[in-house]
């Protein structure tokens, strides 16, 4: 039995295999204005690997999250981590004309990511031979989490509520939204209605299977309401098959940005180890890898006495 507070999953190793990182890999790109860089991690062995490209939140960079990317690569997956222009390893300001339309830089980067597979595994040798390209999910935390729910089916709704351009993407097969924004509109606080008009999603069209995961004490300024704005995604969506809250966790969720990280405000590392293990249970289950530990995260949640976290499916 796990001990109060604690959730045990055994069919999730801590770590099966020593993993390999490359930073940077740099993609051209003269009409972004920054070539774009990215880090990839993987397994040092192993064949039929998935990819995940996972997307950072604002002003954050490749080498962040490493209490997900070392689990999730030490585990069988390549993953994959652009620096989005936010990034504060770049310096951009808001004066730069760039940057009123990041957000939707930020989808194509993904996008450029999926399209440059093969020269970014190529970054470690024989990776390319390991991979499986079938099986392609993604992740984001934050403004990351907008960001690849775009790929995943979300729109964004303009100033008179319709949706905009369907950037759904036929080779992601799975997703994972880390503390997501909510809907927009009249439940945005006057600063983000002001100053982020892309925060007004449309989660209709999201029917990619896809994890949503919350805190239940993220509490955002950008929002008039209160920590279940994150699992919009989850309620308005066909896609968002669960929603996996974490209890007591605010917006960093533990500390999924990096280890030790001084931003954290609800530092505890069994949070982080329930979001990595129950995410990778999740995306072997429906990438069909495995399901045993999918059913088994959910259960122990569920038998335990005094649990970190809960799980709902529809």
């Amino acid at each position: 039995m796990p001990a109060p507070g604690t959730v045990a999953v055994s069919a999730v190793p801590v770590l099966t295999t020593p993993i390999i990182s490359v930073k940077p890999v740099v993609l051209p790109a003269p009409e972004r204005g920054d070539d774009l860089q990215v880090r990839v991690s993987a397994p040092a062995s192993g064949t039929a690997l998935p990819v995940l490209v996972f997307a950072h939140g604002f002003g954050e960079s490749m080498s962040a999250y490493e209490p997900l990317v070392d689990f999730w690569a030490g585990n069988g997956f390549v993953v994959i981590q652009p620096t989005f222009l936010d990034s504060r390893t770049l310096g951009i300001t808001p004066e730069d004309p760039r940057y009123s339309n990041i957000w939707r830089i930020r989808v194509q980067d993904v996008g450029r990511v999926l399209d440059e597979l093969d020269h970014i595994v190529a970054a470690v040798p024989g990776l390319g031979d390991r991979i499986d390209r079938d099986r392609i999910a993604v992740a984001g935390h934050s403004w990351g989490a907008q960001t690849v729910g775009m790929l995943l089916g979300a729109r964004v709704l303009d100033a008179d509520g319709q949706p905009g351009p369907d950037l759904t993407d036929a080779r992601v097969k799975a997703g994972v939204l880390l503390a997501a924004a909510g809907i927009g509109g009249d439940e945005l606080a006057p600063f983000a209605a002001e100053n982020f008009p892309f925060m007004y999603p449309d989660f209709s069209g999201l029917a990619t299977p896809t994890l949503v995961v919350a805190g239940d004490n993220d509490q955002s300024h950008l929002s008039t309401r209160g920590p279940d704005w994150f699992t919009d995604a989850y309620t308005h969506s066909p896609g968002a098959q669960s929603l996996l809250t974490v209890f007591g966790g605010e917006h960093l969720l533990g500390g999924i940005q990096g280890y030790n990280a001084k931003d954290t405000t609800d530092e505890s590392p069994e949070r982080v180890a329930l979001i990595r293990k129950a995410s990778l249970a999740y995306l072997r289950s429906v990438l069909g890898i495995d399901d045993t530990a999918w059913k088994q995260v959910q259960a122990e949640l569920a038998e335990a006495a005094d649990p970190i976290g809960g799980i709902d499916n529809k």
